[in-house]
């Protein structure tokens, strides 16, 4: 088929077969088309919060901000009241047998629920009132309020002073065990993300109320946004912070790591999660090279987890959690490993995978995370979009040389052109599987969902209007902490 034609079959799969409706109206797109028997199906017939993020960046850029808005809503009103999870959104909902039920991990493997589902919302509501302009709804009490249960589960006290999320093992895209628990980079990209677009979200809703400089708030609930607005700012602060000192590593940083003193004491420590340099793994050093850099996949006391995972970088790329030049050092990284994680089906979702012994002790032996499968350095062509954006959005917003600009366009175009080729004659398959992507994953679904949106995404950035990349644009840390409601964060910094 010519380009034409398959750009007009992804939109005729997407608006014919995917978007469902709720109460006669179009609420959100399952996470597969469903097959003739749903015998094999699993959960893939339901509304996924993660896999919708895309279809509902997509539906913005068609102007369907009904849509957007209805799924948004429909979480809403499934946002968790109960004692432990108050705040959470769930993973997946669906409606059965005329009622809505929705998954809070109750039927999850391992019963864990999905982190990452509750900080999309938060960041999902944003995107959609700065492009849409609803600022009633962004004003209305039932958003503010699940906003503020959000922050009442984040900005809380706990066990450990690190301004980092801690989550369980497969409590995000990588829903499987595969040794990403505790501080794993995507949560905590999402984590910088919320935390900016809950505090944009609250400033909206302040700016409409008359308070004056000096002031009190005229009720507790308005109290309340103005404490975790300036809460939430030191938190960021800290959290990006933290980030770019712990979880960001090149070829510089690696060689001082290497030569660090280990079994040290005291608050003025070098090497606080004392690290050993046997931990360090060698294939850092072609894999960095001169210009190369990237955030590390996890930081845990003598355990850093060096792998990379192209998601949680990509997100720290497009939140501006690493700075211009650290994003292209991510972008020169990506380039220059692209025989690894872009081979014959862009992109691998991390690199490299457990192999041998350490799948078998940290997966449990999970046969759909053998090594070069699945999460387990497979390759997921929803990725591409993210990494378009990041990469789009950088040109557009810093200063990149032509050389480095020519080389990230062949990158983006040599990978369009694969999916063109691939995905409609495989079916638009979930994942692809061995150390070049070649094969369809092994349990891989067909006709899924962020597949084919994701093409759609890559096509609008790359063919249509590369501009609209800015749709990913959240508030500014430092937009934000200029903002009159925001001047006593420094005190809260102090706090935190």
């Amino acid at each position: 088929m010519k380009e034409e034609q398959i750009i007009q079959l992804a939109r005729s799969l997407f608006y014919e077969k995917i978007l469902v409706k709720l109460d006669d109206e179009f609420v959100g797109a399952l996470a597969a088309i469903p097959k003739n028997t749903d015998s094999h199906d699993l959960n893939y017939g339901e509304i996924f919060l993660r896999d919708n993020i895309p279809v509902m960046i997509y539906l913005l850029l068609e102007g369907e901000f009904k849509i957007v808005k209805k799924f948004l809503n429909t979480c809403l009103d499934l946002q968790s009241d109960n004692f432990q999870t108050q705040g959470i959104f769930p993973t997946s909902f669906a409606e059965i047998k005329s009622r809505l039920v929705a998954d809070y991990g109750q039927r999850a493997i391992g019963r864990v629920y999905s982190v990452d589902a509750t900080l999309w919302w938060v960041i999902m509501a944003y995107i959609y009132v700065n492009r849409s302009g609803d600022y009633t709804w962004a004003t209305s009490p039932k958003v503010q309020k699940a906003i503020q249960q959000v922050l009442n589960l984040i900005l809380h006290p706990s066990f450990r002073d690190a301004p980092t999320l801690f989550v369980p093992d497969g409590a995000f895209m990588i829903d499987r065990p595969l040794d990403v628990w505790g501080n794993p980079l995507e949560i905590q990209s999402l984590l910088y993300g919320t935390l900016l677009s809950a505090v944009g979200l609250i400033q909206i809703d302040l700016a409409t109320k008359t308070l004056g400089e000096n002031e009190p708030p005229p009720d507790a609930f308005t109290e309340r946004q103005i404490y975790q607005a300036q809460y939430a700012i030191a938190w960021i602060f800290k959290l990006r912070r933290y980030l770019l000192k712990q979880y960001w590593v090149n070829s510089q940083i690696i060689q001082t790591l290497r030569r660090r003193p280990t079994e040290q004491y005291g608050e003025g420590i070098v090497n606080e999660y004392n690290i050993q340099s046997e931990t360090i793994p060698h294939w850092l050093q072609d894999w960095l090279g001169e210009k190369g850099g990237y955030l590390i996949g996890n930081i845990r006391t003598g355990r850093p987890d060096f792998r990379f995972f192209t998601l949680g970088n990509c997100l720290g790329a497009i939140f501006d959690v690493i700075s211009p030049a650290q994003q292209q050092s991510l972008f020169s990284l990506m380039a220059q490993n692209r025989a690894e994680l872009f081979a014959q089906m862009p992109i691998r979702i991390c690199h490299p995978p457990l192999d041998d012994g350490d799948w078998r002790k940290k997966t449990g032996y999970d046969r759909k995370n053998l090594p070069w499968c699945y999460h387990n350095a497979g390759h997921w062509p929803c990725l591409l979009w993210f990494f378009t954006v990041a990469s789009i959005r950088h040109r557009y917003l810093y200063h990149q040389s032509p050389a480095d600009a020519a080389t990230i366009n062949v990158l983006l175009n040599d990978s369009y052109e694969t999916l063109l080729k691939r995905l409609p004659k495989q079916n638009w398959a979930e994942y692809f599987d061995g150390p070049n992507g070649v094969w369809v994953g092994q349990q891989a679904r067909l006709d899924q969902t962020w597949t084919i949106v994701g093409f759609l995404l890559v096509h609008h950035f790359l063919k249509v209007n590369p501009e609209d990349t800015n749709i990913m644009n959240l508030p500014t840390l430092k937009s934000l902490a200029n903002n009159k409601f925001a001047k006593n964060y420094k005190n809260n910094y102090q706090k935190i």
